[in-house]
Parts: C-alpha cells; structure tokens; sequence
C-alpha cells in the first residue's frame, strides 16, 4: 500500500490506471498519482518530481529514466548536485548555453568536473570565437532558468555539442529543467534523442 508525503491531500490528486492487453482482455497495471500541479510521484522510488519540458521528451520517447531531487543552491553547479545526492561529479553532465561571434547559439554538454575550452572547440566547430551566452540570453534560448537548464525540450532547437567521453560512462545524470532536480538516464538514450557532435574540449 502506498504512504503519501503529508504535504498530499487525497482530493488533490488525480488517480490514473494504465491498461494492457492479455490475449484480448485488458488488465489494470499500477496506479500512477498525478498533482494538478505538474507534478509527479514515481511509484518505484516514491520521488514527487516536475513535469517539465525535458520530462515530457523523455517520456514521449519511451526513455528510461530516474528522477533524483536535491536541494540547490545559487551557483553551486554540479559539484552541489554531486555533494547533495552523493554521485560522481564527473557523471554529472553540465548543460552550458554558449554562443559564437554571430550570437548564434548552441548547446554544450561537459562532464560536471571539467570546463569546456572555448578556443578548441571554436576551432572545431569553424568559428572564430566561443563564449557563454549571459545569463538572460541563456534563459530566453532555453526556456529554462540558469541552474535548471535541461538539453531536452529547449524553446529554441541549437546544435549539441557533447563531450565524446561521456558516452563511455553506464549512466548519467543530467538536469532534469529545474532548479535541484536531475535524471538519471543511460547516455547512449540521450545521445539517441539529441543527435549532438561529439567533441574533445574537456580541459
């Protein structure tokens, strides 16, 4: 029997039963509680998270996934991300908004323990320079707020940029499209999903 979080109230919440078909016959599967906020609770690990854009992406695509929430802090990047849910910070992916010369900007995906050289991949990708799009600019691109940028759903479609190494790890954890809340996912289902140039620009 399931144990709701006190902050739950009953009528708030929306029971809904999923159907599959046995030799012709439908059968119920287990309840799934949805908060009219947005919000959902995963009935294996019992996380309430947000139903973002990044979410709906992954889910439309049938993508396995595990939610993890934290608490944030102001620009505490990964390394609180890492510290607060006890992972490796080199697992956990750093979505950066940066743009070149022409403000045309791209997405870069970088492990959370390396920074991202700007001089190498400008000369990668053929332009003459590559910097981070401020933070306002960063946000209108996305649709996403700096600290809660997921590669996945961003209003404006960029090219990806991802850190070759990366898909050699079994899982990582990006963010989810909010403030303190990551997905745990396998990095060849992201790559499935964002199609992005792989690069060496990990210092």
């Amino acid at each position: 029997r399931m144990s709701f979080p006190p902050c739950l109230i009953r009528k708030d919440l929306k029971r809904i039963y999923g159907m599959i078909l046995i030799n012709g016959y439908g059968s119920k599967v287990k309840p799934i509680y949805i908060l009219a906020e947005g919000w959902r609770i995963d009935l294996t690990t019992r996380t309430k998270y947000p139903i973002t854009q990044g979410i709906r992406v992954l889910r439309a695509a049938n993508v396995n996934f595990i939610p993890h929430l934290y608490d944030y802090e102001e620009r505490g990047g990964t390394e609180v991300a890492a510290r607060e849910l006890g992972l490796d910070e080199h697992a956990t992916i750093k979505t950066l908004i940066m743009e070149d010369e022409n403000k045309n900007p791209l997405i870069v995906l970088m492990h959370g323990d390396r920074e991202v050289s700007t001089k190498e991949l400008a000369r990668v990708i053929g332009v003459k320079t590559i910097k981070p799009c401020t933070p306002e600019v960063a946000n209108k691109h996305s649709g996403y707020l700096v600290g809660g940028t997921s590669p996945l759903g961003t209003r404006r479609k960029m090219p990806v940029y991802m850190e070759a190494t990366i898909l050699e790890l079994p899982k990582i954890y990006i963010n989810g499209g909010k403030r303190g809340f990551l997905v745990e996912v396998d990095p060849r289902d992201l790559s499935k999903l964002l199609e992005p140039v792989l690069v060496r620009v990990g210092i």
